[in-house]
């Protein structure tokens, strides 16, 4: 066993055992760094082994001898898993208003193009993760409709595409289509501002560009995936 604990860098070992001070909003990884020292100092015994039992009067010679031993050479202290467990139970009700928090910041999030659609979606999903680690889990699909309902208006088409599209999107597939969907409106958004502001001018023009823009549209293909058939 000590060959294998020698086999790891000291440095890596060093990084790891830095243990950061308990605060209101680090507990997690405070735990994790301790219990990570602990492991590695083989001083973790307390914590994954039972406390030996008392013995009785039936108990052998060498058990009670033991067992004094044992006592005589530890001096009087909390007992590491109670003082844990009174250190967890302390921060239930932080971990419990802290997803209440994420629960209410997630719902109330909506896309106003101050940002990509794509840094929108990751940071809803970055809530999703956090909620999940504080045992609030929701489905793939559940998520992937809250996202789709924090798209604007202009995204309309776009859900009622997915609504009526027989396969269901992973969180990916939704973010690759939703990047694809906002460089089209890109696309299209200045395009139709001067259709409508010259429209009345270059009546001929304009129709003349639409025809031709029918002409080489697949009517057939959807307008998301291009895919034909649906």
């Amino acid at each position: 066993m000590a060959e294998v604990f020698t086999a790891f860098p000291t440095s890596i070992f060093n990084e790891n055992a830095q243990i950061p001070m308990l605060s209101g909003n680090n507990y997690a990884e405070w735990e994790d760094k301790v219990l990570l020292t602990l492991g590695c100092s083989d001083l973790d015994l307390a914590l994954s082994v039972d406390e030996p039992p008392i013995p009785t009067e039936s108990s052998t010679p060498a058990a009670k001898a033991n067992y004094e031993c044992i006592r005589d050479s530890i001096p009087n202290s909390v007992k590491v898993k109670a003082y844990m467990k009174a250190i967890d139970e302390q921060f239930v009700s932080f971990y419990k208003a802290l997803a209440s928090t994420l629960m209410k910041r997630l719902s109330s999030m909506t896309f106003d193009r101050s940002r990509t659609v794509r840094e929108h979606i990751m940071e809803m999903r970055d809530i999703a993760a956090k909620l999940k680690s504080l045992e609030v889990d929701m489905s793939e699909p559940f998520l992937v409709h809250f996202i789709l309902n924090s798209l604007p208006a202009e995204y309309g088409p776009f859900k009622i595409f997915y609504n009526t599209h027989k396969d269901k999107w992973s969180i990916n597939e939704l973010l690759t289509m939703c990047v694809r969907e906002e460089e089209r409106l890109k696309h299209e958004t200045p395009e139709s501002v001067n259709m409508v502001t010259h429209g009345k001018r270059n009546a001929n023009k304009g129709k003349s560009v639409s025809m031709k823009k029918k002409s080489t549209f697949d009517k057939d293909a959807c307008r998301f995936c291009k895919k034909k058939g649906h």
